[in-house]
């Protein structure tokens, strides 16, 4: 998507707020000379920013604003280094709240629904991005946090939830539990929203039969508002983002360049109205596209398809790179294997080589001698490598309330 004259007007008021608050980014740009900006070439000039430089800047050097005009922060988790913290303002709450009440409205949920809210609060930005959404919408917040399965599972019944939001991999956990206990016909759920991370077609599937219910994917990261900066509507074409807040290009992660409309590649997100952290050309090695066209819904605003995965959580094995994407894609094609899988990487230092095991789950249809070797050859044939793969039943693995770690390598240990 071209960036507009407003959207333009926006970024050159922002792009003058880093620079006057003398903050980590106002001096990068000062020192590159970059004082203003009035045209797309202009803006296409501006360096691109990752989560390294964040982490640079550390505690609060990329804060454009006075303390006193702060009124909370959050963090992102830290698990790969520093934390990141993002300090916003009244506005910058006041905002995201409203993009949230936003995504509410666009998955069809409004002032009568009872949702309860799974994900985490505290520094993440998760719960309270959840319940500020649903507080500015006028529903009924049921703010439960995360674990506690068996809390969870009472509450949805006595307040008969209609609406759950949760990761992916929580979800599953409680569609499971459901399933396993028989109260299906028990509880009044209609429609989850679900974020956090990315998901196969079988999970979703899976998770939308034995809750009964629509499921709309949520999109957002901590670095720029959190959770609620985009989601799918009815027509499931495609997450619609906000680009009144936000202006996003999608580049090729490894030269940089725009691409089209259309194209795959890295999505980069540049904050229009944001005061306590501003971000311009943020890099969040996420991969999407940009859909071309209008919305069946007949909304106006522009469309994400769903996430592909990161660019940075490609791993090598053999002289292969691989994302964890094309694994599920694969294991989506094979009769009777659900969509939880491990895969965990490691060097035969006798015979000098990597070897990849991939441990899968399967329903005990199937036979789990032939499904290996099933999945093995289809590996062989589309990416050209062969893995060790173990077949466990259904529920095997570990199930997680936050975010599910598929890629475990051993290499380096």
């Amino acid at each position: 998507m071209q960036i507009t004259e407003k959207q333009l007007s926006l970024v050159n008021e922002r792009l003058k707020a880093i620079i006057s608050s003398d903050n980590y980014f106002g001096r990068m740009y000062r020192e590159l000379g970059i004082t203003e900006i009035k045209t797309v070439e202009d803006f296409k000039k501006l360096p691109f920013v990752d989560k390294a430089e964040l982490r640079n800047a550390y505690p609060l050097g990329i804060q454009a604003v006075p303390d006193e005009d702060i009124v909370r922060i959050h963090s992102s988790s830290g698990t790969t280094g520093k934390p990141v913290i993002i300090p916003y303002t009244a506005k910058d709450v006041d905002d995201w709240a409203t993009m949230f009440a936003r995504c509410y409205e666009t998955a069809g949920i409004g002032k009568s629904d009872r949702i309860q809210i799974t994900p985490g609060y505290g520094l993440w930005t998760a719960g309270i991005g959840f319940q500020a959404g649903c507080e500015k919408l006028g529903a009924m917040a049921i703010p439960m946090g995360p674990g506690n399965t068996e809390k969870q599972l009472q509450m949805m019944q006595d307040l008969k939830s209609t609406v759950i939001c949760a990761t992916s991999s929580y979800a599953l956990l409680l569609a499971e539990e459901i399933n396993k206990r028989g109260l299906k016909k028990d509880i009044c759920l209609k429609k989850g929203v679900i974020g956090s991370e990315r998901w196969s077609d079988k999970k979703r599937e899976y998770i939308s039969n034995e809750l009964g219910i629509e499921l709309y994917d949520i999109y957002g990261l901590t670095e720029i508002y959190g959770p609620g900066i985009g989601i799918n509507c009815d027509k499931q074409t495609g997450m619609h983002y906000w680009d009144d807040y936000i202006y996003i290009e999608i580049i090729d992660p490894q030269t940089g360049k725009n691409v089209e409309d259309g194209e795959e590649g890295e999505i980069v997100i540049t904050t229009l109205v944001k005061e306590g952290a501003p971000l311009l050309r943020f890099r969040t090695h996420d991969l999407s596209r940009i859909i071309p066209g209008a919305c069946p819904c007949g909304r106006c605003y522009p469309r994400l398809d769903v996430i592909k995965g990161r660019s940075d959580d490609m791993f090598k094995v053999h002289g292969v790179n691989m994302f964890p994407s094309q694994v599920e894609e694969l294991l989506g094609t094979v009769d009777g294997v659900s969509s939880e899988y491990k895969i965990d990487i490691a060097h035969d230092e006798e015979k000098n080589r990597d070897i990849i095991l991939i441990t899968v789950e399967a329903e005990g249809r199937v036979n789990f001698d032939k499904t290996a070797e099933i999945i093995k050859t289809i590996f062989k044939t589309k990416i050209g490598v062969t893995p060790k793969v173990v077949v466990v039943p259904v529920g095997t693995l570990p199930r997680s309330e936050k975010k599910t770690k598929r890629v475990f390598d051993h290499r380096d240990d």
